[in-house]
Protein backbone atom coordinates (compact mmCIF):
# COMPACT_ATOMS: atom_id res chain seq x y z
CA UNK A 1 0.00 0.00 0.00
CA UNK A 2 1.41 3.61 -1.19
CA UNK A 3 2.39 5.59 1.86
CA UNK A 4 2.52 8.84 0.01
CA UNK A 5 -0.68 10.52 1.01
CA UNK A 6 -3.21 12.13 -1.36
CA UNK A 7 -4.00 15.65 -0.99
CA UNK A 8 -6.95 16.46 1.46
CA UNK A 9 -8.32 19.45 -0.67
CA UNK A 10 -8.45 19.90 -4.09
CA UNK A 11 -6.23 22.27 -5.52
CA UNK A 12 -6.32 25.98 -6.04
CA UNK A 13 -4.47 28.60 -7.37
CA UNK A 14 -2.84 31.35 -5.51
CA UNK A 15 -6.01 33.70 -5.76
CA UNK A 16 -8.48 30.66 -4.92
CA UNK A 17 -9.62 29.80 -8.16
CA UNK A 18 -9.83 25.61 -9.00
CA UNK A 19 -6.38 25.08 -10.35
CA UNK A 20 -6.60 23.48 -13.88
CA UNK A 21 -3.95 23.18 -16.42
CA UNK A 22 -2.67 26.42 -16.37
CA UNK A 23 -2.84 27.11 -12.50
CA UNK A 24 0.76 27.71 -11.43
CA UNK A 25 0.83 23.90 -9.19
CA UNK A 26 0.83 22.74 -12.48
CA UNK A 27 4.07 24.43 -13.99
CA UNK A 28 7.04 22.20 -14.53
CA UNK A 29 9.39 21.74 -11.06
CA UNK A 30 13.04 22.35 -11.28
CA UNK A 31 16.13 19.94 -9.92
CA UNK A 32 16.19 22.38 -7.43
CA UNK A 33 12.38 22.09 -6.21
CA UNK A 34 12.86 18.20 -6.41
CA UNK A 35 16.01 18.76 -4.00
CA UNK A 36 14.31 21.19 -1.62
CA UNK A 37 11.33 18.64 -1.25
CA UNK A 38 14.12 15.83 -0.71
CA UNK A 39 15.49 17.24 1.96
CA UNK A 40 12.63 18.19 3.68
CA UNK A 41 11.66 14.03 3.31
CA UNK A 42 15.39 13.15 5.17
CA UNK A 43 14.64 15.51 7.84
CA UNK A 44 11.39 14.30 8.46
CA UNK A 45 13.05 10.87 8.77
CA UNK A 46 15.77 11.80 10.79
CA UNK A 47 13.17 12.83 13.28
CA UNK A 48 11.42 9.99 13.53
CA UNK A 49 8.29 11.20 11.71
CA UNK A 50 8.87 8.49 8.62
CA UNK A 51 10.28 5.04 8.50
CA UNK A 52 12.72 4.06 6.20
CA UNK A 53 10.77 2.62 4.03
CA UNK A 54 8.54 5.33 3.80
CA UNK A 55 11.16 7.50 3.16
CA UNK A 56 12.46 5.84 0.18
CA UNK A 57 9.07 5.69 -1.22
CA UNK A 58 8.18 8.93 -1.09
CA UNK A 59 11.60 9.70 -2.72
CA UNK A 60 11.29 7.94 -5.43
CA UNK A 61 8.28 9.98 -5.96
CA UNK A 62 10.03 12.73 -5.21
CA UNK A 63 12.54 12.19 -8.21
CA UNK A 64 9.05 10.71 -10.59
CA UNK A 65 7.68 14.73 -10.45
CA UNK A 66 7.11 16.72 -12.63
CA UNK A 67 4.91 19.55 -11.08
CA UNK A 68 4.22 21.44 -7.97
CA UNK A 69 0.66 19.57 -8.32
CA UNK A 70 2.97 16.13 -7.79
CA UNK A 71 5.23 17.05 -5.48
CA UNK A 72 2.62 18.63 -2.63
CA UNK A 73 1.10 15.92 -1.61
CA UNK A 74 3.82 14.04 -0.55
CA UNK A 75 4.51 16.79 2.20
CA UNK A 76 0.66 17.37 2.95
CA UNK A 77 1.07 15.26 6.09
CA UNK A 78 4.51 16.45 7.62
CA UNK A 79 4.89 19.84 9.45
CA UNK A 80 6.12 22.66 7.38
CA UNK A 81 9.53 23.65 8.29
CA UNK A 82 11.26 26.96 8.34
CA UNK A 83 12.99 25.84 5.02
CA UNK A 84 9.85 24.81 3.22
CA UNK A 85 9.85 24.07 -0.55
CA UNK A 86 9.26 27.38 -2.36
CA UNK A 87 7.20 28.13 -4.76
CA UNK A 88 4.43 25.31 -4.90
CA UNK A 89 1.86 27.85 -3.79
CA UNK A 90 2.61 29.60 -6.63
CA UNK A 91 3.47 32.76 -4.71
CA UNK A 92 7.00 34.40 -5.65
CA UNK A 93 8.95 34.22 -2.35
CA UNK A 94 10.21 37.68 -0.05
CA UNK A 95 13.80 37.95 1.36
CA UNK A 96 12.20 37.26 4.91
CA UNK A 97 10.22 33.88 3.71
CA UNK A 98 13.53 32.10 2.45
CA UNK A 99 15.50 30.83 5.16
CA UNK A 100 18.57 32.76 6.02
CA UNK A 101 21.23 30.02 6.60
CA UNK A 102 21.11 26.44 4.79
CA UNK A 103 22.66 23.16 5.01
CA UNK A 104 23.42 20.41 2.45
CA UNK A 105 25.11 16.99 3.26
CA UNK A 106 26.65 14.21 1.28
CA UNK A 107 27.69 10.83 3.35
CA UNK A 108 28.73 8.39 1.03
CA UNK A 109 26.07 10.17 -1.24
CA UNK A 110 25.97 13.37 -3.28
CA UNK A 111 23.62 16.39 -3.23
CA UNK A 112 22.87 18.96 -6.03
CA UNK A 113 21.60 22.60 -5.85
CA UNK A 114 20.83 24.26 -9.60
CA UNK A 115 18.48 25.20 -11.73
CA UNK A 116 16.04 28.29 -10.58
CA UNK A 117 16.83 27.94 -7.06
CA UNK A 118 16.86 30.54 -4.40
CA UNK A 119 20.60 30.41 -2.39
CA UNK A 120 20.32 31.75 1.17
CA UNK A 121 22.88 33.83 2.84
CA UNK A 122 25.01 31.39 4.22
CA UNK A 123 24.95 27.92 2.25
CA UNK A 124 27.11 24.76 4.74
CA UNK A 125 27.75 21.81 3.00
CA UNK A 126 30.30 19.22 4.03
CA UNK A 127 31.29 15.97 1.82
CA UNK A 128 32.13 12.92 3.51
CA UNK A 129 33.19 10.13 1.15
CA UNK A 130 30.43 11.78 -1.31
CA UNK A 131 30.36 14.46 -3.57
CA UNK A 132 28.16 17.64 -4.13
CA UNK A 133 27.42 20.47 -6.90
CA UNK A 134 26.20 24.15 -6.10
CA UNK A 135 25.36 25.72 -9.32
CA UNK A 136 24.69 29.27 -9.02
CA UNK A 137 24.75 30.33 -13.38
CA UNK A 138 20.53 30.00 -13.14
CA UNK A 139 20.16 30.90 -9.49
CA UNK A 140 17.51 33.58 -8.29
CA UNK A 141 19.50 35.87 -5.55
CA UNK A 142 16.83 37.48 -3.27
CA UNK A 143 19.70 38.49 -0.82
CA UNK A 144 22.94 40.57 -2.34
CA UNK A 145 25.81 38.07 -0.96
CA UNK A 146 26.19 34.83 -0.60
CA UNK A 147 28.58 32.39 1.72
CA UNK A 148 29.15 28.86 0.97
CA UNK A 149 31.65 27.43 3.97
CA UNK A 150 32.16 24.38 1.86
CA UNK A 151 33.70 21.25 4.20
CA UNK A 152 35.20 18.19 1.79
CA UNK A 153 36.67 15.04 3.33
CA UNK A 154 37.70 12.19 1.24
CA UNK A 155 35.18 13.93 -0.98
CA UNK A 156 34.60 16.70 -3.57
CA UNK A 157 32.56 19.91 -3.64
CA UNK A 158 32.01 21.89 -7.44
CA UNK A 159 30.53 25.24 -7.21
CA UNK A 160 29.96 26.61 -10.47
CA UNK A 161 29.74 30.93 -10.54
CA UNK A 162 28.14 32.55 -12.64
CA UNK A 163 30.97 34.87 -14.79
CA UNK A 164 29.80 38.31 -14.33
CA UNK A 165 30.06 37.74 -9.94
CA UNK A 166 32.32 38.94 -7.35
CA UNK A 167 34.06 35.91 -6.21
CA UNK A 168 36.20 35.96 -3.15
CA UNK A 169 37.73 32.16 -2.72
CA UNK A 170 39.35 32.08 0.69
CA UNK A 171 39.16 28.33 1.77
CA UNK A 172 42.22 25.90 2.71
CA UNK A 173 43.50 22.46 1.40
CA UNK A 174 45.72 19.73 3.84
CA UNK A 175 46.76 17.20 1.72
CA UNK A 176 43.23 17.94 -0.77
CA UNK A 177 42.69 20.58 -2.85
CA UNK A 178 40.81 24.27 -2.40
CA UNK A 179 40.61 25.77 -5.66
CA UNK A 180 41.36 29.66 -5.70
CA UNK A 181 41.40 30.67 -9.26
CA UNK A 182 37.83 32.00 -9.73
CA UNK A 183 38.63 34.85 -7.29
CA UNK A 184 37.80 38.02 -9.27
CA UNK A 185 35.64 40.98 -9.25
CA UNK A 186 32.53 41.07 -10.83
CA UNK A 187 29.94 43.78 -12.57
CA UNK A 188 28.37 46.35 -10.76
CA UNK A 189 25.07 45.11 -9.08
CA UNK A 190 26.12 40.81 -9.74
CA UNK A 191 25.95 39.37 -6.65
CA UNK A 192 29.09 38.19 -4.49
CA UNK A 193 30.15 34.92 -3.65
CA UNK A 194 32.52 33.95 -0.66
CA UNK A 195 33.48 30.16 -0.84
CA UNK A 196 35.44 29.40 2.57
CA UNK A 197 36.05 26.20 4.52
CA UNK A 198 38.40 23.25 4.31
CA UNK A 199 39.27 20.33 2.52
CA UNK A 200 41.21 17.06 3.62
CA UNK A 201 41.93 13.99 0.93
CA UNK A 202 39.40 15.73 -1.21
CA UNK A 203 39.22 19.13 -3.09
CA UNK A 204 36.52 22.27 -3.38
CA UNK A 205 36.46 23.48 -7.02
CA UNK A 206 35.16 27.09 -7.69
CA UNK A 207 34.73 27.43 -11.72
CA UNK A 208 33.49 30.97 -13.36
CA UNK A 209 30.80 29.81 -16.36
CA UNK A 210 28.13 31.81 -18.45
CA UNK A 211 24.83 32.03 -17.30
CA UNK A 212 22.11 29.47 -18.46
CA UNK A 213 19.95 32.66 -19.38
CA UNK A 214 20.91 36.25 -19.85
CA UNK A 215 19.82 38.91 -17.55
Amino acid sequence: MSTVPAAATRLVCADGRPSGAGGPRHLRASDADRERVAEVLRTSAAEGRLDLDELDERLRAVYAARTYAELEPILVDLPKPSTAPVGLDGVPPRPGEVAERQRAVAVMSGFHRRGAWIPPRLLSCLAFWGGGTIDLRDARFLYGDLKIRAVAVMGGVEVIVPDDAEVDVTGIGLMGGFDHGATAPGRHGAPRIVVTGFAFWGGVTVRRKSRKHKD
